[in-house]
Parts: structure tokens; C-alpha cells; sequence
């Protein structure tokens, strides 16, 4: 048997442990259940962690960009486990989601005040006070908010308005910057994109949604590096991912890297180029 071959059954093995034994470790920290159990790996070195463990190095983080699969519930359990665990084990600078716009801050600093007089604002009325758009699932996303929305951090935007990239659908301006402006960077995300219109999408219409794309991350990384510190973003796993979103644009921007986690399904494999860490969990 090779080397490799030996490598990845360990791996198998080892994640199959942690699988057995996490239920218990995570009651220790938690009153709240998380997803499933699930594997969390650190990508530069193959080892897997326990949440608490994975909350122990995450606390140490200036910035942190947590990666999801938007249509998962699972993944929105995980990000709220994340918040009620990180603020505990020091406090939280700041909150971002990629799922509020510019356009929104006004209306969650407004909830977010009344909230923290000790006025009782419940989901149904918060989301409707946000403004809260369609396309994010609040059911999905209700825990989160309501959560970031109770304490006493700033809960901030992290993406542009419509107003904003209906502009740029229509004169594509790209943001500037050696990293995030590569060939290969520009390529890559193309064919994300391209993949996600299901091959129905050429010429300049992919250069404006290129352009909407990177200039979502140019913004993320831009109100990331600007907001108070321990702050922590919530976006897509494209969008979080160091070899082609915010991290490139946090470097431009000349910033320290953020620590990237990007939540995934099993089967997915990541590496140190794409994640610090990823968390797996059960198709």
C-alpha cells in the first residue's frame, strides 16, 4: 500500500473517532446542540479538532470569514453555535453578513437599539422591520440575525445594495488590486459563474457579473478590515474562499489575512490555499 493511500485511510479513521466522540465533548460547551456530528479539519496539517477546539483558535483571530452553503440549515445552526461560543470566550467586536446590504444598516441599528433597551423584538417583526430580502430564506437565516441582532456587538452590512449592482451590471467597473485582479483569479471565477447559470451565460454579461462579484468582495473585505475588532463575517463559500474572494481583497486592501473557515458537505476536500479550516458535515 502507498504512502498516500495509507495516509487518507488514517485520516478516514480518524475523523470516524472524532465523529463518536464529539456528541459528548460538544455537551461540555454547549447548551445548544449543533448539526449532526461532523468533521472540522485544519487544512495545513490534516488534523481534526473538536468545536471547542476549533472556538480556542478562532478566539484568537482579529478577523475571521466563516464560508456556507447557503441553502443548508445546517450550516446556519453551525454559525449561530459559532456566535453564542466565540462572544463567550471573549468579547465580540463586530458581526458582518454578506446576506444584509448597504441599503439595511440603517434599519439594524434601529432594531439593534431597540433590542438592546429591553424592548422585546421578535423574529416576524424584526424581519420585517430589516427590510429582510426574499432571497435569503429567513427561516434559514433567523437564528443568526436574531442572535447577532441581542447582543451588544454591531451587526453590520456586507454587501452592496441593488442599487449598486444594477449599476454595475449595466457599466462594469472592476475593483483594483495584484491579487484579486490575476488572470487566474478572474478565470476561476468565471467559471464558477458559469457553471451556476448553467452554461447560459457569455461575453458581457459575464463581465458584468464578474465585475457585481468581485465587487461584492472588494465591499466585504473593505467593511471587514474597517469594523470593530474581533469581527466576524458571514458570506457564501465562494466568497470566503483565500484563492479567489475576500481574503485576495483583504491583502490589496493591505491588510493581515483573515482566519477562513468554510462550512462544507462530506465528500468535498479543501486545501490550506482555500480554507484554515473546513467543517464537514453529513450530505
Amino acid at each position: 500500500m502507498r504512502k498516500r493511500d495509507r495516509r487518507f485511510i488514517y485520516l478516514i479513521a480518524a475523523c470516524g473517532l472524532l465523529l463518536t466522540a464529539c456528541q459528548s465533548r460538544q455537551s461540555a460547551i454547549s447548551n445548544m446542540a449543533l448539526p449532526e456530528c461532523q468533521c472540522i479539519r485544519e487544512t495545513a496539517t490534516n488534523k481534526m479538532l473538536f468545536p471547542d477546539q476549533l472556538i480556542s483558535r478562532l478566539a484568537n483571530a482579529p478577523l475571521v470569514i466563516i464560508g456556507e452553503e447557503h441553502t443548508r440549515p445546517e450550516h446556519h445552526q453551525v454559525e449561530t453555535w459559532l456566535l453564542q461560543h466565540l462572544n463567550r470566550s471573549r468579547p465580540q467586536g463586530s458581526v458582518l453578513m454578506e446576506m444584509i446590504d448597504s441599503s439595511q444598516q440603517a434599519a439594524v441599528n434601529r432594531v439593534k437599539a431597540e433590542s438592546l433597551s429591553g424592548t422585546v423584538v421578535s423574529a416576524s417583526r424584526a424581519a420585517e422591520a430589516l427590510r429582510w430580502n426574499s432571497g435569503w430564506p429567513w427561516p434559514l437565516y433567523r437564528d443568526v440575525v436574531m442572535t447577532a441582532l441581542q447582543a451588544r456587538y454591531p451587526l453590520l452590512a456586507a454587501n452592496i445594495s441593488r442599487q449598486q449592482t444594477a449599476a454595475l451590471y449595466q457599466h462594469p467597473v472592476f475593483p483594483q488590486g495584484e491579487h484579486s485582479s490575476s488572470p487566474q483569479v478572474h478565470k476561476a471565477l468565471s467559471a464558477i459563474i458559469y457553471l451556476m447559470h448553467g452554461g447560459q451565460i457569455e461575453g458581457e454579461q459575464m463581465t458584468s457579473m464578474l465585475a457585481i462579484q468581485q465587487q461584492r468582495d472588494r465591499f466585504m473585505a473593505t467593511q471587514l478590515i474597517g469594523a470593530p475588532r474581533p469581527a466576524l463575517l458571514i458570506a457564501g463559500g465562494y466568497h470566503a474562499a483565500k484563492d479567489i474572494g475576500v481574503p485576495l481583497h483583504v491583502a490589496d486592501l493591505g491588510a493581515s489575512a483573515p482566519v477562513v473557515v468554510i462550512l462544507t458537505g462530506e465528500g468535498t476536500t479543501l486545501t490550506p490555499l482555500q480554507a484554515d479550516y473546513q467543517w464537514a458535515m453529513p450530505q
